[in-house]
Order: structure tokens, then sequence, then C-alpha cells
């Protein structure tokens, strides 16, 4: 998942970085690198406090990924926060730079998710590379155990991601919920 990110940083870097007069040449090479590192991180962050509703959100394609989304705009700040502090970047150039590679780089990660044809990108893998492998034994246990106790949130027969993401984005129940149902709760 890393390289990937990396990749999608890099694809998208022309008009946010390497165009971007207010970054010095010199210095696009190690933008491109803080950004990844920071978008990474950022991402790890919102899983380690439970941020997961606007994640699951967002990376099963419900939530629209721009500036106003909010799990684009924390790690904007913390984008904007790393660069200005590294690179000495004015808050306006560190803010162009977050707001022109993030939404991309987001949106190119869950259509990449969503794609068949894309076998290195899938949202499990996702998961687990951002809650540092501990989100795939929750899927696993979901996966063995859910359908006995009705977590088959789209009734196909099966309990997989889609399931997750539909009970944590539940407006009642959310992950507590979800868990609860789980162990009977």
């Amino acid at each position: 998942m890393f390289d990937q990110l990396t990749e999608l940083v890099k694809q998208y870097a022309g008009d946010a970085v390497v165009n971007n007069p207010a970054v010095p040449n010199e210095q696009n090479e190690a933008v491109l690198e803080e950004a990844n590192g920071s978008i990474l991180s950022g991402l790890k962050d919102m899983v380690a406090s439970g941020n997961i509703g606007d994640l699951a959100g967002m990376l099963s394609g419900k939530t629209p990924i721009d500036m106003n989304n909010p799990v684009v705009a924390e790690l904007a700040g913390k984008v904007t926060g790393n660069l200005g502090e590294k690179f000495g970047l004015s808050p306006d150039a560190a803010g162009s730079v977050a707001g022109g590679l993030i939404p991309q780089v987001l949106s190119g990660l869950v259509n990449k998710a969503k794609d068949p044809n894309q076998p290195g990108f899938n949202i499990q893998d996702i998961i687990a590379g951002i809650s540092n492998g501990q989100g795939g034994g929750l899927m696993d246990m979901v996966t063995k155990y859910g359908g006995q106790f009705g977590l088959d949130q789209d009734g196909d027969g099966q309990v997989g991601m889609s399931d997750a993401v539909a009970a944590v984005t539940k407006k009642s129940g959310g992950l507590g919920g979800l868990l609860g149902k789980l162990f009977g709760k």
C-alpha cells in the first residue's frame, strides 16, 4: 500500500509541487516525500484515534473527496504544517501544495481500490496498511462470524468489507453497534 501511495503522490505532483513557483525546484523531491509521509501518518493517526467513521465513508466513496471532507481537511492541515515547518513554506504556499495534492491522491487511492483491474489495490490492504495490520484481524473475524449475528448489511450472503463500512458509517450503532452485534451485546 505504501508504494502505491507514493506512486499516486508522484503522479499528482505536477501542478501542486513541481510547477508550483512557491516550491523551489531543488526541494521538489523532499517536499513530495514529506507530503507522502504526512498523508500516511495522518491516516494512521485517524485510525489510532478512532476516527474511522469519516475514513470509512471516504474509502467507500460515500463522501466527496474535497477540502470539505473531514479526512481531507485533517490531512491538509497536517501536510501544510509539516511543509511550513520543514521547508519554510508560507502557510499559503504549503496550503496550495496540500490542497492540490491530497484530494487527487485520495481520490486516486479510492478509485484504484474499487477497480477490479487493479489487483494491487483493495480496501482490505488499505485498512491493514493504515491500521498497522490490526484491521485485518477484525475483518477476518467479521467475515467468519458476522453472518451469524446479522452483520450482512447488503444482503449478499457474505460478510465483507462493504458490510463493515456500512455498519461503521450507519448513524445508529457505528463501530460499537457492529462489535456489540458480533459479541452479542
